[in-house]
């Protein structure tokens, strides 16, 4: 048995446990809940004191009385990755404590012939998927013992490997037990990013990139998976967990496909914030965005 350790603990996030627990806490507590409980959130994967205001609003729709495995897609930053991988890992560390990995599932999807297994090294580098667990542990406290992950490092999939996996985990998505946590910070604004692209009819910088990121975020809320593909190739935002988001969508549409009898399902951003309101072109910024979805 071995666990990944959490190797971005202490830097981009507290290691101590107690501090840990009271930050996530401030966080959660007054973010109100949603109607119907969610059966996936997209979160931010960024430091904990730019982004975990922001991800506490779709963490807090995650319900510890039904959900029993969530699965984790994060956008890998270092390896280059043409499909999606998974974990060798028998248990994921965090301060708070260790969460299991859902080996059942994890045959599964290798069954499949889509999925390769994640290097140690890759693994631990990656914080896309780590910056998830500690608000996990937390929101999930209530069935400590009683649940799992499944993570998945998706790597930089064309249109059609987008829908190849979004039908491999469709069956997944169908089940109330199981939630998906889609890691993906929004525009990465800035020289030191190659990439500025700025409508001055908007207004401030701030405001262009803020208007780019709500026009890709209305067509996730229209669970639009082409209409978002056609948005990112004609603006190039740099929406790092876009693969993951793309992945998302075609679960969706695969469901929509599937199932004579229909589900209802409905996608809403929570909140939305940057981590610097740049006003002129050597500054930079990342935006961060949550949101929920559900299922009737």
């Amino acid at each position: 048995m071995s666990t990944r350790r959490a190797s971005h603990a202490d830097s981009w996030y507290s290691g101590d446990a107690r501090t840990l627990d009271r930050e996530l806490g401030e966080w959660l507590r007054p973010i109100p809940l949603q109607a119907a409980p969610a059966r996936a959130v997209i979160c931010p994967h960024a430091g904990y004191r730019y982004s975990g205001p922001t991800a506490a609003h779709s963490f807090r729709q995650i319900d510890p009385n039904t959900v029993r495995t969530i699965f984790v897609l994060g956008p890998s930053h270092h390896v280059r990755l043409s499909g999606c991988a998974i974990t060798q890992h028998t248990a994921y560390q965090t301060p708070l404590y260790d969460l299991r990995i859902n080996s059942d599932i994890n045959r599964e999807l290798m069954d499949t012939g889509h999925f390769e297994v994640m290097t140690v090294e890759a693994d631990e580098d990656e914080h896309s998927i780590e910056m998830q667990l500690p608000f996990i542990a937390k929101v999930m406290e209530a069935a400590r013992g009683r649940f799992d992950i499944v993570p998945v490092m998706v790597g930089s999939l064309s249109t059609s490997s987008e829908a190849k996996y979004g039908k491999i985990f469709a069956k997944y998505l169908e089940d109330p037990s199981i939630c998906f946590v889609i890691s993906s910070d929004f525009c990465h604004w800035g020289q030191r990013f190659r990439y500025t692209h700025y409508d001055q009819d908007a207004g401030d910088i701030y405001q262009s990139i803020e208007a780019l990121d709500k026009q890709g975020m209305q067509l996730i809320e229209s669970l639009d998976a082409p209409g978002f593909s056609s948005y990112l190739k004609k603006f190039g935002n740099t929406i790092c967990g876009r693969h993951p988001i793309g992945v998302f969508l075609n679960m969706v549409t695969e469901v929509r496909a599937t199932r004579s009898n229909g589900f209802r399902m409905d996608l809403k951003f929570l909140n939305y914030a940057q981590s610097n309101q740049v006003k002129n072109q050597r500054d930079s910024s990342v935006s961060y965005a949550a949101a929920t979805f559900v299922m009737h």
